[in-house]
């Protein structure tokens, strides 16, 4: 069984959606220390040519506290931002509600939030793997990088560790190897299509790949990446 374990992020980028067509189950890492400055509150969406910041607004936020113990706060313009710079994209009738149903869901728990996002995305996407929450996990929540992703990937009985290409740095095939896990990691490819302009910018929210491109195009794009 391959399994990916990933924090939450507010609409990611297209790797992590291909991470999630790569594996059979997916763990939202829930309990672990919210990153300041990082994706799990904010992304970067088209603007004129350029990349906008769209904020999650936090309630004393910290690196202290585990994503599931944040609190959002009710105030935001997400929804203005994506009106003004896709209201003229081709498919924004069609992603605009979805998006809508997601930012006006009734919680103000980050990670309840986010899972909730990421599953209505999972939905329009036609990715469906078997789902998992770490803070609903019997592992134990002692242990700490390397050595929690182990325990989840035994509980679960996983044999193959699937990541982003960053989790180079932090994990070892040797010691996923004793444990009888094979440890893979996904390379996106480059990938471009028609926005507004001439020119293209990559690694923009997954709402840019859904404004503009239809449900077979996006299934496309979800298979461009290579594993390794």
């Amino acid at each position: 069984m391959k399994l990916a374990i990933m924090q939450p992020y507010l609409f990611p980028y297209l790797g992590y959606f291909q991470l999630m067509h790569a594996v059979d189950a997916f763990v939202v890492y829930d309990d672990v220390n919210f990153i300041k400055g990082g994706w799990i509150n904010r992304n970067y969406v088209f603007c004129n040519g350029n990349r906008q910041l769209i904020t999650l607004p936090l309630l004393a936020a910290s690196p202290n506290k585990l994503i599931n113990q944040i609190e959002i706060s009710s105030q935001h313009k997400i929804l203005q931002s994506i009106q003004q710079n896709y209201r003229k994209a081709p498919h924004f009738e069609s992603i605009y509600p979805l998006l809508e149903s997601i930012l006006r869901y009734e919680s103000h728990n980050l990670a309840d939030f986010l899972d909730f996002q990421l599953r209505s995305i999972c939905a329009q996407l036609d990715l469906r793997p078997k789902w998992h929450t770490s803070s609903a996990l019997g592992k134990n929540c002692e242990l700490r990088g390397q050595d929690k992703v182990l325990a989840i990937c035994e509980e679960l009985g996983a044999t193959e560790y699937i990541n982003l290409p960053g989790g180079k740095v932090l994990y070892g095939p040797q010691a996923f190897a004793s444990h009888g896990l094979k440890l893979s990691f996904i390379e996106p490819r480059a990938v471009s299509y028609q926005q507004f302009g001439n020119g293209f910018l990559p690694n923009l929210s997954i709402i840019d790949v859904m404004m503009f491109n239809d449900k077979e195009q996006c299934a496309k794009l979800l298979q461009e990446y290579d594993l390794g």
